[in-house]
């Protein structure tokens, strides 16, 4: 009964309370709120970056000099340079905010082709089985239990082919992680559709005549994806950290296609030694924030997503709301100006 008036006083709110994360943040109280609107936080100052990075960026990626001449190299943070250049000449600064840019334009096409692709072959093997589904089972238990990071590598390497550049190097990356994640959105759809093939509203639907493919890509799709936005956000961090793993150990995308957060942290390891410490810190601490923003987005999500949790949410409101209306203090407040009439009489 609290469930279905939960969710007809979902229905009656404004379509912009109902957005996937809105939603989630209107529901959400204490550390699942602080963690779910710091993560937004953070995401959005990288979204902001990558968007506005022509604006923010002093310079280029590859930019190695201006109207002043050749920046120095490995120089210390300054006026000119406020968080340094690197060994190569590069300012960090401007290599940071466009590595935002890289990185969230890999995560998203990475995600959308593996979203894409292993709910297509999930919802297909799951519904109509046979031996269709026995091949597709185990190709995909082949590939989730291969190392996934040596598979990007080796993916990365046949795609690329060893050349460089923004859209083949995006491109490279995100089909590299996208077989790596596949599986994962295989596997969820596909015990999903095995479970809902069996269900009333399906034979009900078979029964009216409707065709194989509305039934699976209309009714069974729509309720086999509820939990696919929680392993979205997650791989979304896993996909970061493969991507600078990836550029980290050189099939990447070089330093004049674009500018990557691995490639910067794998040429700092020369600077440490030396006492040069701004080359790797400023990379590495924007990997560890959008990681950590990502993370935080995806915990509460799936905080929220635990009915267990929203019952104890709704127990502790139904409590307060009893213990209030039960007060004697509360129940005998009278408004002002108010009048009593007195025992045995007439006001």
């Amino acid at each position: 009964m609290t469930t279905t008036l939960a969710a007809a006083r979902d229905q009656r709110a404004p379509w912009f309370s109902r957005l996937p994360i809105v939603a989630q943040l209107r529901r959400s109280v204490g550390l699942q709120r602080g963690m779910l609107i710091t993560g937004i936080v953070i995401c959005l100052v990288f979204l902001l970056g990558a968007i506005f990075a022509p604006i923010i960026a002093p310079y280029g990626f590859g930019q190695l000099s201006d109207g002043a001449g050749s920046f120095p190299r490995q120089a210390p943070p300054s006026s000119d340079h406020i968080w340094g250049t690197t060994v190569g000449g590069y300012d960090v600064f401007s290599r940071v905010v466009w590595g935002a840019q890289t990185a969230i334009a890999v995560v998203i096409v990475a995600v959308i082709l593996s979203v894409l692709i292993g709910v297509t072959l999930g919802l297909v093997s799951g519904y109509l089985g046979g031996w269709l589904d026995r091949i597709l089972v185990v190709i995909a238990d082949a590939v989730y239990a291969f190392p996934s990071l040596l598979l990007a590598i080796v993916v990365s390497i046949v795609i690329s082919g060893g050349q460089s550049s923004l859209v083949g190097g995006i491109v490279a990356a995100g089909i590299s992680i996208t077989v790596v994640f596949v599986p994962q959105y295989f596997r969820v759809v596909r015990a999903e559709a095995v479970r809902l093939k069996s269900e009333a509203f399906v034979e009900s639907s078979k029964v009216v005549g409707s065709s194989t493919a509305r039934i699976m890509f209309k009714h069974v799709l729509r309720n086999a994806t509820r939990s696919l936005p929680l392993i979205l956000t997650l791989n979304a961090s896993e996909a970061i950290l493969t991507l600078a793993s990836l550029g980290f150990l050189g099939f990447g995308i070089g330093p004049t296609a674009a500018a990557e957060w691995g490639y910067d942290l794998n040429r700092a390891l020369s600077d440490t030694a030396s006492g040069i410490w701004w080359t790797g810190v400023f990379p590495g601490a924007a990997i560890v924030l959008l990681v950590l923003g990502v993370t935080l987005v995806g915990e509460s999500l799936n905080d929220l997503a635990d009915p267990r949790l929203r019952t104890r949410r709704r127990a502790k409101r139904r409590k307060a709301v009893t213990s209030a209306s039960s007060d004697p203090a509360v129940g005998d407040t009278k408004t002002p100006g108010s009048t009593t009439a007195p025992e045995g009489g007439r006001a």
